[in-house]
């Protein structure tokens, strides 16, 4: 191993490597998440609907999922450092030419395919796998967890920024600001560059990224870890998106929209790091079905009481803890069961089936509004997914995997 690889595994390494990956994950999923503050106003000065704007915000939930396994096993031959500079500039210029998009085929290209891009290279795949790789194997749970927490630390900042910065100058400046916010991402793809090393653990032979998926995609275990990060992506994609709308629905102050978006992010860091510190104390698949359970519940709940602002956010704050809090035991049972050498191409498929969840949340969040003046059908399809998804993880089994190379 040589020098680098040395001073990675002494603790202010350790921390610079969590600031570089938890940092990038916080700039550009900060951007992402508070995009849904934005949707009244682009409505209003383009006029081409909710339905057709919501089109664009859900291709960018797909494509932020399909740019993931390819970035991953980029990353994995060629090393993070190149992917995330390419992934940070995409989504620094598709957030600033959003506003001087004047058609749904012009959104969809600049949120959609730009943004959400970028935002993809530069996500969690390939920040996590990073993590993986860079930091010894027992601080792997807390890190996943700490670089989780940096995407929601950047919504709880990024959110309250957007609403000022709306009051200030007005959506379309305010979101081109924002846009430049993300190029402080830059230095830390040259903190993490690098070819990693395709080390398998345990003594295994590394084996090629088709292989390892070709024996993944027969793995029930993980096709039931993919089916329930499904459900994770139909779930928060509609909550980041249609949360303001919700709220509006309410009748209460447009404010609470931005202050519920923070609230989000700021109580799923809590969620993050609790997740990451339950990671090897306990089995990862119960720590899932916990949390699909918790978000079940915590809907039925909201349904059924009174819509005041305290309401809506304590609401906020609970699904907070459950965000994104699944991602550090997704990721740790993908790790677990095929090792760290393709964990980027791994967790990137995984992530793919997240946002194919998020695609329909955010579409179908936006023609069930136009068609019923509400978002009730959704909530009650929000309720069935997690309750199944509480279930799927029940029989997964938690073992690695021998990966024989070929």
């Amino acid at each position: 191993m040589d020098t680098r690889n040395n001073l990675l595994h002494k603790y202010p390494a350790i921390w610079l490597v969590l600031l570089g990956t938890a940092g990038t994950f916080a700039l550009t999923m900060g951007a992402r998440q508070s995009m849904g503050l934005f949707l009244s106003p682009m409505n209003t000065a383009t006029g081409l609907g909710v339905g057709n704007i919501s089109l664009a915000f859900a291709f960018g939930q797909l494509w932020w999922g399909l740019t993931q396994p390819f970035a991953g096993a980029f990353a994995d031959k060629m090393g993070a450092g190149r992917v995330l500079c390419v992934g940070i500039i995409l989504v620094a210029v598709g957030t600033f030419i959003t506003p001087l998009m004047t058609t749904t085929a012009g959104l969809i290209f600049a949120i959609g395919m730009l943004a959400a891009g970028g935002a993809g290279m530069a996500g969690p795949a390939v920040l996590m796998a990073t993590a993986t790789r860079m930091i010894p194997a027992e601080k792997r749970g807390i890190a996943t967890g700490i670089v989780n927490a940096g995407g929601s630390f950047g919504q709880f900042l990024m959110a309250p920024i957007a609403i000022t910065l709306m009051g200030l100058y007005g959506w379309n400046n305010a979101m081109q600001i924002m846009g430049i916010l993300v190029l402080l991402a830059l230095p830390a793809a040259y903190l993490l560059r690098g070819k990693p090393v395709q080390a398998a653990s345990t003594g295994q032979a590394p084996v090629s990224t088709s292989k390892a998926i070709a024996i993944a995609l027969k793995n029930p275990s993980y096709l039931m870890l993919a089916a329930g990060f499904f459900v994770c992506g139909f779930h928060v994609a509609f909550l980041a998106t249609h949360l303001p709308g919700v709220i509006s629905l309410c009748g209460l102050p447009a404010e609470f929209g931005g202050w519920a978006l923070a609230m989000l992010g700021l109580f799923n860091i809590i969620g993050s790091i609790s997740m990451g510190w339950a990671v090897g104390k306990w089995r990862m698949k119960s720590l899932l079905s916990l949390l699909y359970a918790t978000r079940a519940l915590a809907v039925i709940l909201f349904l059924l009481a009174p819509k005041t602002g305290a309401v809506v956010l304590v609401f906020a704050a609970v699904m907070g803890l459950t965000f994104l809090s699944t991602v550090p035991p997704t990721a740790g049972l993908v790790a677990k069961l095929f090792g760290p050498a393709n964990m980027a191409s791994l967790f990137g498929i995984v992530m793919l089936t997240h946002q194919i969840g998020g695609f329909l949340g955010v579409w179908l969040g936006g023609k069930v509004l136009e068609a019923n003046g509400n978002f009730n059908l959704l909530w009650y399809i929000d309720i069935t997914l997690a309750v199944g998804a509480a279930l799927i993880h029940l029989p997964i089994q938690e073992k690695q995997l021998r990966l024989q190379a070929a």
